[in-house]
């Protein structure tokens, strides 16, 4: 099996090349620094506006409605317009959204707000992996790891950044969010000669977008199941540590990051992987090495142990994603474009419905118990190792 397989773009273009995986490294890198620059604000949102958990739950959810509502129609955007333009466009209005973020003074205006932000975010998203699957296949070797690894290592400067910013730069959360802003707003710039002035070409006529079907439906089920893993470690890690380990908040907020550390690293070393174990053997590995570190955190009961279990479910992680979407670039059952989106949708809400799911899970079982379905997912990932072809 070859680690890329040729696929049905247009061909009436040049061929991408080092300006255009530059130029795709770049935007994945904005979008993990803007996505994750978010989370520090949403405390202070809540302090800001006098909200209990459930009044921002629904606020943060409008984040997840409007990206589920913009990304089923950008692969048709992409195909009319090129996904040049497609960036372009949806990243200034991601960007501009940004310091709203920080400053809107009712639900409303938050609710809208976040829906806008999130509306933007989900189509640069998409977008960015339709151009990365072109740039990958020109490249003739894998790329996708690598791609996705600079958005996780946006995510921790985003993150971190933001933080530092608030906390030790002593700014206000407006000013801060401008500096972000433009700083990312830059790095746009600088990328836009390398992005393509082109999409799916090849089904410019298209619907906006199609139920998937066949071999893209089962790998927007696999990545809805890896999706709704990492969500999961997102937002329960720490619960489970404190709760069901008895670690103070401190150790048990290390859940994460350990997760975070080990998915970044791995999705940077993603390709050489790929390279050297074929796509096939990252998808078995990959859910394999997940389902042991959910079942270490779950049968040791240790808080220490717990970490080194995160951290395996980081590296059993880190490059399914993007083996599944380079997987879905190189299908037949639908256009590139359509079934890129269409996997990007449904893994989309596997994030989005995962900490959920678990939480409704573990209110009418217990904690333990959903972790226990977490490390069946991944193995139900790992069991479908042939899916890459």
């Amino acid at each position: 099996m070859s680690a890329v397989t040729t696929l049905a773009f247009a061909t009436d273009r040049l061929p991408s090349g080092r300006r255009e995986q530059l130029a795709t490294r770049v935007i994945f890198l904005v979008v993990g620094i803007v996505m994750a620059g978010f989370a520090p604000l949403v405390p202070l949102a809540k302090l800001r506006l006098g909200l209990d958990e459930g009044a921002l739950g629904l606020l943060l959810l409008c984040l997840g409605l409007g990206s589920i509502l913009a990304m089923p129609i950008t692969g048709m955007l992409t195909a009319k317009w090129g996904c040049r333009a497609v960036i372009a466009v949806a990243s200034v209005i991601m960007i501009g959204a940004f310091p709203f973020l920080a400053v809107a003074d009712s639900w409303f205006s938050m609710a809208v707000a976040i829906a806008v932000f999130g509306a933007s975010l989900g189509t640069v998203d998409v977008a960015m992996n339709i151009q990365a699957v072109m740039v990958e296949r020109d490249s003739g070797r894998p790329m996708m790891s690598g791609f996705h690894g600079l958005f996780s290592l946006g995510g921790i400067a985003g993150a971190g950044g933001m933080s530092a910013l608030l906390a030790l730069g002593g700014l206000s959360p407006l000013v801060a969010g401008i500096i972000v802003s433009v700083a990312s707003l830059l790095l746009v710039g600088l990328s836009l000669g390398g992005l393509l002035p082109y999409g799916d070409n090849g089904h410019e006529k298209s619907p906006p977008f199609v139920l998937p079907k066949g071999g893209v439906l089962l790998l927007g089920i696999l990545c809805l199941l890896t999706f709704l893993a990492e969500g999961s470690v997102l937002d329960w890690s720490a619960v489970f540590l404190t709760s069901a380990r008895g670690a103070d908040i401190g150790l048990a907020g290390l859940g994460y990051a350990a997760f975070a550390v080990a998915m970044t690293g791995g999705r940077l070393a993603g390709d050489r992987i790929r390279m050297a174990l074929g796509e096939r053997r990252v998808i078995l590995f990959g859910g394999l090495i997940g389902a042991i570190g959910f079942a270490l955190v779950l049968l040791v009961p240790s808080a220490h142990t717990g970490l080194v279990g995160y951290f395996l479910v980081g590296v059993g992680a880190s490059n399914l994603v993007p083996v599944l979407f380079s997987a879905a670039g190189r299908t037949r059952d639908m256009s590139p474009g359509l079934a890129i989106t269409a996997v990007s949708t449904l893994g989309y809400l596997g994030l989005l419905a995962g900490p959920a799911l678990i939480g409704f899970v573990a209110h009418l079982t217990t904690l333990p118990f959903a972790f226990v379905l977490l490390s069946a997912a991944m193995l139900m990932v790992a069991a479908s190792y042939k899916v890459a072809k």
